[in-house]
Formats: C-alpha cells, sequence, structure tokens
C-alpha cells in the first residue's frame, strides 16, 4: 500500500474507488474527483488496484501528485473481484463517509455534493446509506433489460427499496462499513445489508455516461448464478437479525477506576 500523504490527516469524504485496468479512465476521473469535491469537503481518494496489468496505479499516482490530492494506492497481486477491493478500500480509508465510485468513469463525481448534503440531513441517525439511481443509463437496451429484471427481483426478495442496486454511487458512514458482513459480491447487496441493522435508506437519481475507454469487466450473465445464492444468503441474514432495544445504560463507579489505574 502506497500513502501519498501521512495518515495524520481527518478527511470529510473518501472516495473508494476499485480498479482493474483503467488506466485510460483513472486520470480523468481523479480530475473530476478533484473539480467535484475540493471546494466542498476535505477529502482524499482510496484506489484499490484490483490486479491490474497496465498502468493504474502509475497514472492514479501521477493524477493525484500533480493535482496534489491526498490518496491511498493499494495494490493486490492478484485480482481479488469489485466487493473485496471495495472491502479493503473502504477498512483503509480515513474519513468519516465513504463513498463508492466505479473506476469506468461511467459515474459523475458532479452527483457526490448532492449526496454529501442528503448526508447532512441524516446526522441524527446512526446508520444509513445514500444510493444512487441511474434514471438515464447509457447501456444497450439488452443490458437495461437485464438490470431491470435483476433490479425487480432482487427487491422483491430482499425490499430493499432500491431501484437501481447496480448504481456504484453510494454515500455510506464509515461507522456503518466497518459493521457490515463481508462476502464476495456484497458491494451489490449494501443497501439491504444497511437496512438489516436499521439503518436509513435514501435513493438519489444520479447521472450516467458512456464508458469511453477499456471494456467492462462485468456482465449480468456472469453473476446471474452467484447473484441467486447471494439473495438467499442475505435474505437469511436479514432474518437471523436482532435488534435489541436498551432499557438502560449505566456507568458506575468509572471514575474511581480510573482514579486507580
Amino acid at each position: 500500500m502506497t500513502n501519498l500523504e501521512t495518515p495524520s490527516n481527518d478527511f470529510e469524504v473518501s472516495v473508494l474507488i476499485p480498479a482493474k485496468n483503467e488506466a485510460e479512465n483513472i486520470p480523468s476521473l481523479v480530475t473530476e474527483i478533484h473539480q467535484s469535491l475540493h471546494q466542498h469537503v476535505t477529502f482524499e481518494v482510496v484506489l484499490v488496484n484490483d490486479g491490474s496489468t497496465d498502468e493504474t496505479a502509475r497514472v492514479f499516482t501521477e493524477t493525484c501528485e500533480s493535482l496534489n490530492v491526498p490518496a491511498q494506492l493499494i495494490s493486490t497481486e492478484q485480482s481479488v473481484g469489485q466487493s473485496t477491493a471495495l472491502y479493503i478500500a473502504g477498512h483503509n480509508a480515513r474519513a468519516k463517509w465513504l463513498v463508492t465510485i466505479d473506476g469506468d468513469g461511467q459515474n459523475d463525481p458532479a452527483d457526490i455534493p448532492n449526496m454529501v448534503s442528503e448526508a447532512n440531513s441524516l446526522q441524527g441517525s446512526a446508520d444509513f446509506c445514500i444510493a444512487g439511481y441511474r434514471h438515464k443509463r447509457k447501456d444497450t437496451p439488452w443490458k437495461r433489460f437485464q438490470s431491470r429484471i435483476a433490479n425487480r427481483v432482487r427487491n422483491w426478495f430482499l425490499n430493499d427499496g432500491v431501484p437501481d442496486t447496480g448504481c456504484g454511487l453510494k454515500l455510506i458512514p464509515k461507522s456503518t462499513w466497518v459493521k457490515l458482513p463481508y462476502f464476495n459480491h456484497m458491494h451489490r447487496y449494501l443497501p439491504a445489508l444497511i437496512k438489516r441493522i436499521g439503518g436509513d435508506i435514501r435513493v438519489v437519481p444520479v447521472a450516467h455516461r458512456d464508458r469511453t475507454a477499456g471494456v467492462s469487466k462485468y456482465t449480468a450473465w456472469n453473476r446471474v448464478w452467484v447473484g441467486i445464492v447471494d439473495m438467499f444468503a442475505v435474505k437469511w441474514l436479514i432474518a437471523r437479525t436482532k435488534h435489541p432495544v436498551i432499557k438502560q445504560h449505566t456507568h458506575i463507579n468509572t471514575e474511581q477506576k480510573n482514579n486507580a489505574a
């Protein structure tokens, strides 16, 4: 792992980017993140270089240094997948709020300030998720059809209240992130997992853009069967969750114990 700035700083937002062979997209993405956030919040960018065989790590480092953007670069020896990459990024992030964003440039960083404003309105909620909704998707009709069916099935089965769980743009408090169970493909079920622990779910419309370089690493068909298994696993987690109501919580003789120490 390379820290491009010392870890002593605290930030309001950590932007998490899972990236596999996205060298052509990363410079413009980081530049847009900087342009969208530097006047609004303190932030860092955490990129997990997911077993890339191109120059993703180098161009990310050079772009962050040229823009003076606080950042962390974490490289894995082999590709670990999007969920694990985000899991690694989230646990190394240094901000109170985590924003996930795809590394292909199809999410627009200009939507992040609006998500931060929505998060500010939820300051009384301990756990929450601001989920992006790509209301005007820039995908082929066939891909939109696949996603529409998958989203309807997932929402019917899990009742997570999110019309577009595949959207990469989400904002989650770091304190919420560390409570979530880890498993492969978990990033597709973040709203359901957060709702499971009593969290508030908000949906905001976001832009969606054409991919300008590189190729997609994920398709609907290469995850359909694991998606079915994952839904049953998440359903089981929801069914097994308890929400205790604390009647009383009292600290006794804490000052005396501290003095004795």
